[in-house]
C-alpha cells in the first residue's frame, strides 16, 4: 500500500493521498442499501484534469482499479471502491469554472454540487433543471448516473442537459466532446455515450450544462384518487392538455402515510378523503407570470377533477414546498421505516397500472411489502421492498425487474446499473447489446482498470 500510495503521491502531493485511518468513512459507500462498505487502498485527490490523467495512466501501469466518486449520494453501489484499487475523490474539483450568460451555459467541475450551482444560477435569474432529490449529490455523479428526478417530465434527464464534457478515457488521454451548442452532425456523440456509464468509460473532469430562465412563479396541487389506475388514466390527458407541468408524482397511501410523518407534516386532508384514497397525485406547476400560472392552476383543477379525483387542494407555498421537500425525501423515510431495499424500474408511463398490478402480485405470493412512489409522468417507478429474507429478496426483485422488462421498462430509470442491479441486467438485456457493450468498454478502457466489477 505504502508503494502504490507514493506513486500518487508524485502526481497529486503526499497531502492528497489518503491512507489507512486517514480514509474517511463516507469514502467506503454510497447509499445502495444492498451493497456492501469497502475500504480501497487509499483514496486520491487530484486537483485538475492533469492530475486526473496522470493518475489514470498510473494505474493503468501498474493495472490498478480505478473508482470514480462525487457525493456519494448515488443509490446502486456504483462509486463503492475496490479492496484493491484506489477512489479518485473530487473534493478539490469543486469549482464553477465560468457563468456564460450570453449561452445559457455553465461550466463545471464534478465536485460541483446541485445546491452549489442552484445557489449561483439563481443570482443571474436562471435555473439548471435536473434535481434528483438530493441538492449534496455532485454533477459529476449526475453525469455518471445520467440522474433525473421529479422535474424530467418537463426538463428531461441529466444527458438532455449536458452539452459538452471534459474526460479522461482509460489510457489517460484527455478528451473534449460537444461544446456550447445544441446541435451536431459531427461524427459519434461521445458526450452522450459516456453520460450514465457509471465511470466505466470515462472519469469527467468538467461538464458543460443547459441553463434555463427560472420561472418566478409556481403551485403546487394535491389530488387524492381511489385508485392507482385512475391516476396513471389521466397522466396522458393531463400531459396533453398544455398545461406543461413541471411534476408529475404520484405516491401510494403507505408511502404518503411515512412521508408525512418523517417530515411532521399536516397538510389538512380531511379523514374521510384519507379513508377512501389509496393513492395521491402531485402536480407542480410554474410560470413567468403569475396571472398565467393562476389559469394553469384552474383549468389543472378543472381536469384532474373531471378525471376522478376525490379532491383537488391547490397548497399555500410554504406546504407545498416542505410536501416536495419530503417527497424528495422518501428515500430517507423509507430507510427510516426498514426498508432492505429500494429499487427504481422504469415502463412507459401508460403502464405503470399494469406493472403496479405485477408489483402487488409478486409481493403477495411471496411475503412481501412492497411500497411505492414515483414520476408518473415519465413512467419511473421507486420501490422500497421489505423482505427479510436474502434469498426471497433477490427472487423478489428478479420478478420486478423482469415484469417491468416484459412490458418495455428497463432495469433502472435513473439510480444506474453499479453493483447492486448487475447480476438482473446481466440476464435481462440483450446479449447481443451486451456484447456491443464490452467491446465499447475496451476501446475506452483497454487495460480494464476504470470500475470494473460495475455495470458488467
Amino acid at each position: 500500500m505504502g508503494e502504490i500510495a507514493e506513486v500518487f503521491a508524485d502526481i497529486v502531493g503526499a497531502g492528497n493521498v489518503l491512507v489507512g485511518d486517514a480514509i474517511n468513512d463516507d469514502y467506503t459507500h454510497d447509499e445502495a442499501l444492498s451493497a456492501l462498505p469497502r475500504r480501497p487502498l487509499c483514496v486520491v485527490l487530484p486537483a485538475d484534469a492533469d492530475e486526473v490523467s496522470a493518475v489514470v495512466k498510473a494505474a493503468a501501469e501498474q493495472q490498478i482499479p480505478l473508482t470514480a466518486r462525487g457525493a456519494g449520494t448515488g443509490m446502486s453501489g456504483a462509486c463503492i471502491p475496490r479492496e484493491d484499487g484506489v477512489l479518485v475523490a473530487f473534493d478539490r474539483m469543486d469549482a464553477i469554472v465560468e457563468m456564460d450568460l450570453e449561452n445559457h451555459v455553465a461550466v463545471v467541475q464534478p465536485g460541483v454540487t446541485l445546491e452549489q450551482l442552484d445557489a449561483a444560477t439563481a443570482e443571474h435569474g436562471l435555473v439548471y433543471p435536473v434535481f434528483p432529490g438530493e441538492s449534496s449529490a455532485s454533477l459529476g455523479g449526475n453525469v455518471a448516473t445520467n440522474a433525473g428526478g421529479l422535474r424530467a417530465i418537463k426538463y428531461g434527464v441529466t444527458r438532455h442537459q449536458v452539452l459538452g464534457l471534459q474526460a479522461v478515457t482509460g489510457t489517460g488521454d484527455v478528451i473534449r466532446t460537444g461544446g456550447r451548442y445544441v446541435k451536431s452532425s459531427s461524427g459519434y456523440d461521445l458526450t452522450q455515450l459516456i453520460i450514465g456509464s457509471e465511470g466505466t468509460l470515462a472519469i469527467v473532469t468538467e461538464a458543460t450544462l443547459k441553463l434555463y430562465p427560472r420561472p418566478a412563479h409556481a403551485t403546487t396541487l394535491l389530488a387524492p384518487f381511489r385508485t392507482l389506475d385512475e391516476i396513471t388514466d389521466a397522466v396522458p390527458t393531463i400531459v396533453r392538455s398544455g398545461i406543461d407541468p413541471l411534476m408529475l408524482e404520484y405516491i401510494d397511501l403507505v408511502s404518503m402515510a411515512g412521508i408525512l410523518s418523517n417530515a411532521s407534516l399536516d397538510l389538512g386532508i380531511p379523514q374521510d378523503i384519507k379513508d377512501t384514497a389509496l393513492a395521491y397525485l402531485i402536480i407542480v406547476l410554474e410560470n413567468a407570470h403569475a396571472d398565467r400560472l393562476d389559469q394553469d392552476v384552474e383549468t389543472a383543477a378543472t381536469l384532474v377533477t373531471e378525471l376522478g379525483a376525490l379532491d383537488v387542494y391547490v397548497l399555500p407555498a410554504h406546504a407545498g414546498t416542505q410536501l416536495i421537500s419530503a417527497r424528495e425525501r422518501a428515500f430517507w423515510a423509507a430507510k427510516a421505516a426498514g426498508a432492505d431495499d429500494i429499487v427504481d424500474m422504469v415502463v412507459p408511463r401508460a403502464k405503470i397500472g399494469t406493472y403496479m398490478a405485477a408489483v402487488s402480485e409478486i409481493g403477495t405470493r411471496t411475503g412481501t411489502w412492497i411500497t411505492g412512489c414515483g414520476h408518473v409522468g415519465d413512467g419511473n417507478v421507486h420501490l422500497s421492498i421489505f423482505q427479510g429474507d436474502a434469498d426471497v429478496r433477490k427472487q423478489v426483485l428478479h420478478d420486478i425487474f423482469a415484469a417491468g422488462a416484459a412490458i418495455g421498462g428497463a432495469v433502472s430509470g435513473e439510480h444506474g446499473i453499479g453493483t447492486a442491479k448487475r447480476s438482473y441486467y446481466m440476464e435481462l438485456e440483450d446479449p447481443a447489446k451486451l456484447e456491443l457493450m464490452r467491446r465499447i468498454k475496451e476501446a475506452f478502457d483497454p487495460a480494464g482498470i476504470l470500475n470494473p466489477g460495475v455495470i458488467f
